[in-house]
């Protein structure tokens, strides 16, 4: 039976919808403008005409990026620690949400709070590169796979939905003969879709623009990610190097070139992420309701 709307829910239901397109606006007015301005004449960006179609096009600010050896060289490295990196968290940090919401797991209260710690106190910079470079491990690509391999934050998440599992589809597997590593891969996997979409896109995201952790770890170029050179690119070079020699319109040039190269960066760095959350949206819906509600 359908219920009759009052003039209260009307009214409540116009409001959000304006707000939800407000917001949509607000989020997609930037990615568009970056769009347009990335194949727009730069000298009209530059001036303030754009607003939101592209004027002039130009696709010389993308011509030069795939040109250039050491931009593909850090989108394959960035394309590199995202997915190993990624399966290596959501690995380990699907082993370690298991293992908590077991319930016979003995001491599971003390691990719990093992677990939780690092979230509130961590060492600190100086001491973490301390036992990096005392292992080794600077200027090297394993560098930028192990940091961070686990978050107490989604070990928490992942132990929380499990937990939310009917324990008793374990205990009949148990009966079956099922060891533990067989209860996961064949009873508990299964069913966490939904957080396990959502731990990948919450590492793949957080290695695909980890910059921060490769500029102190990473001097080596050839194993830096892309956002380092992108970094580097957009702060470091306001200006482009020229010789002294170099004419007055070849100047003017190559200034709107790297205008037009920073747009074009900023939307191929972009565009994982943004093929990559449609896949996952289904249920990163689901998996972020985790422990919203108790039946």
């Amino acid at each position: 039976m359908k219920m009759k709307q009052t003039a209260g829910d009307r009214i409540f239901n116009i409001v959000v919808n304006v707000v939800i397109i407000l917001a949509g606006i607000v989020a997609l007015y930037p990615l568009l403008f970056v769009l347009s301005a990335s194949i727009s004449d730069p000298n009209a960006v530059n001036r303030g005409e754009l607003w939101l179609l592209p004027i002039g096009l130009r696709w010389d600010g993308y011509v030069e990026v795939f040109k250039n050896s050491w931009i593909l060289k850090g989108y394959a490295n960035s394309l590199y620690y995202t997915i190993i990196g990624t399966l290596l968290n959501v690995v380990c940090t699907v082993a370690a949400g298991y293992a908590l919401s077991r319930k016979d797991l003995y001491g599971r209260k003390v691990w719990n709070w093992y677990i939780a710690i690092p979230m509130w106190i961590n060492g600190g910079l100086i001491p973490t590169y301390l036992v990096v470079n005392s292992m080794k491990l600077v200027n090297t690509p394993v560098v930028l796979l192990i940091m961070g391999l686990v978050s107490s934050y989604n070990i928490i998440i992942c132990r929380t939905y499990m937990s939310s599992l009917p324990y008793e589809l374990q205990e009949a597997a148990k009966i079956d003969g099922c060891s533990d590593f067989q209860i996961l891969l064949r009873i508990v996997l299964p069913v966490s879709a939904p957080i396990i979409a959502v731990l990948s896109l919450y590492y793949a995201v957080g290695h695909w623009n980890n910059y921060f952790t490769a500029m102190i770890y990473v001097n080596n170029k050839d194993w830096q990610p892309l956002q380092v050179f992108l970094r580097e690119f957009l702060l470091l070079n306001q200006t482009v190097d020229v010789d002294s020699g170099m004419e007055l319109e070849d100047m003017i040039r190559q200034t709107e070139l790297a205008r037009s190269m920073k747009y074009s960066l900023i939307v191929i760095a972009s565009v994982p992420m943004l093929i990559a959350y449609p896949f996952v949206q289904k249920f990163f819906i689901k998996g972020v309701m985790v422990g919203s509600v108790k039946g």
